[in-house]
């Protein structure tokens, strides 16, 4: 169903029974779910799908080491099944991840965790050699405790010979360094809009739509505005579900509601180019703490590197960027792991910065938060509503479904009806079929050259991209005059024609931003975003005057927020 469908049905019967609002991974997980389970349900979304604390990910999908030292154990075996899960369900997007600790202390850091408890630290000790050990047993049991085959490896640990022979650039002072497997979400964008049109595949009345807020309402009514054409929607829900992340107290303000439930915190990344710190990493993340006992990473993206977090209280998550001090600060880290490599601002080709939607805490420092996800309910006489709102409280993409889960069992018992289905083994878009070998892999590239008659790596490059998805863009893109695109040879005009006209592009960010990587890859140019507004333009009909609009607001928004300036 297309856009224009969706808002015909809705002016012809406004009447639906759970209004989602906000188009996150927790909001569309959510949709998933009470779409698989027969539920009538719309979500909106104010601007792109996943373009706001979701785009700023630092791609992991992580069972939460750390969160052990805070005494959160449900969160770490939730996490850690809900990673594995990732990784069988979703192949094409979830690859294990091997990861790396180094070790500068040996026994520093033993007091943390009762101090942590009893509230008498605000700064922890840096953790040394056996405290991460303790740590790693601790989360390999959660691993093995979740039965059946291992999806990752245990842990290993090597001491400092061993380490400076597996990462010659390795800073010679440290004294231990472990690897154990976590996941990396290469594209988290895409795999959430591929979760999206799963479940609007699976039942027609689950209808999802971009670039439409949620201006205000009461009693029985929720306005909505259409972002594209300004023009107003009425809907009568029955139950709303606040999933609006860092700005879920600003939305329920809209509907009169005053509420205290976040506290996020700004976390931002860069990523550079830079081929010695590409290769110095292998395909190994570095996680380690940095001196001042933050935890950062140094993560392999492609060809590129993902260097990050922050972890900073803000008040408008609107208003938050990759400040200047946040990237001196990135790039001095590097240096606690690898001193003799040297970044400058120069190498850097994107950055980025989000808020995680943690619960308003007292906790005298950020890293106290807790990172688990919670419902919060308002409903009843105090408001001049007439349904419930559920506004969900933090939530990460590593357990993203298992929070949509919680959700759904309460909204299907309040509906009054039974779950139908579950999500734990259920494929995600391209994951669907995937080869488990590369042999099998192999084969399913030559089937599909040989059907369609495009050349192996360009199908090789497709299933890289889309997963088992690709059969469907290879056969589009073999049903017409194709053309490779002059600045960007790996992709073609029907590959781009195909995204527009199934994965609800309305802009032409939506495509460089979050439905492939070109920005974040730093692969663009002024001559390939004039190419790719061409190709959009024909797709959607824009004029000139449209065409100049999209590459002004493009330009526009990759300078203003990842500092891309071409």
């Amino acid at each position: 169903m297309n856009r224009q469908e969706i808002l015909s049905r809705i002016k012809e019967n406004p009447e639906v029974s759970v209004l989602i609002v906000g188009g996150g991974i927790n909001g569309i997980g959510v949709f998933r779910e009470l779409a698989l389970n027969g539920v009538d349900v719309l979500l909106v979304e104010r601007g792109d799908f996943c373009s706001g604390a979701s785009a700023a990910s630092s791609h992991m999908a992580h069972g939460g080491i750390r969160y052990l030292e805070n005494g959160e154990f449900r969160l770490v075996r939730e996490a850690v099944r809900e990673r594995n899960l990732l990784i069988q369900n979703a192949p094409h997007l979830v690859k294990p991840l091997p990861t790396t600790i180094p070790m500068f202390k040996r026994f520093s850091g033993l007091l943390n965790a009762p101090l942590k408890f009893l509230k008498m630290l605000d700064k922890p000790s840096e953790r040394g050699s056996l405290v991460i050990k303790l740590g790693l047993m601790m989360y390999d049991a959660y691993t093995d405790a979740q039965g059946g085959n291992r999806i990752v490896p245990r842990h290993k640990f090597h001491s400092r010979k061993k380490s400076l022979a597996n990462w010659k650039l390795l800073n010679p002072e440290v004294l231990n360094t472990a690897v154990y497997y976590d996941g990396a979400i290469l594209q988290p964008e895409r795999l959430a809009v591929e979760i999206l049109l799963d479940a609007e595949n699976e039942n027609p009345n689950a209808r999802a739509l971009n670039y439409m807020s949620m201006i205000g309402g009461s009693e029985n009514t929720i306005i909505l505005r259409d972002e594209l054409t300004d023009e107003n929607y009425d809907v009568h829900p029955k139950l709303v579900v606040n999933a609006a992340g860092p700005w879920i107290d600003f939305t329920n303000r809209k509907l009169g509601l005053s509420t205290r439930f976040i506290g996020g915190t700004k976390g931002s990344h860069i990523v550079v180019k830079h081929d010695e710190l590409r290769e110095a990493i292998g395909e190994n993340e570095f996680f380690f703490e940095n001196k001042d006992g933050r935890i950062v990473l140094i993560f392999p993206l492609y060809d590129k590197v993902l260097i990050g977090t922050s972890d900073i209280a803000v008040e408008n998550p609107d208003e938050v960027r990759c400040t200047e001090e946040e990237v001196e600060y990135f790039l001095e880290m590097v240096k606690r792991v690898f001193p003799t490599i040297k970044l400058t601002p120069s190498n850097i080709v994107f950055q980025f910065s989000g808020v995680r939607p943690l619960p308003h805490s007292g906790a005298k420092t950020t890293g106290q938060i807790s990172r688990d996800h919670s419902i919060e309910v308002v409903s009843g006489d105090w408001t001049n509503l007439s349904f419930p709102i559920y506004s969900l409280v933090g939530g990460k993409w590593t357990s993203f479904r298992a929070f949509s889960e919680q959700v759904t069992d309460k909204t299907l018992a309040f509906l009054g009806m039974k779950r139908q289905k579950d999500t734990r083994s259920l494929p995600i878009g391209g994951g669907r079929g995937y080869p488990r070998t590369a042999d099998e892999l192999k084969r399913q590239i030559e089937s599909l050259s040989a059907w369609t008659a495009l050349p192996k790596d360009r199908v090789q490059i497709l299933f890289e991209r889309y997963g088992t998805r690709a059969e469907s863009i290879a056969t589009f893109m073999s049903g017409g005059t194709d053309q490779v695109l002059r600045s960007l040879p790996d992709y073609t005009r029907r590959e781009i024609i195909f995204l527009v006209q199934h994965e609800k592009i309305h802009h032409l960010d939506d495509l460089i931003l979050r439905r492939s990587m070109l920005a974040m890859l730093g692969r663009l140019t002024l001559d390939s975003i004039h190419e790719l507004a061409g190709v959009l333009s024909n797709a959607l009909g824009w004029g000139d005057e449209q065409i100049s609009a999209e590459v002004a607001r493009t330009l526009s928004i990759l300078a203003d927020r990842h500092g891309v300036r071409l």
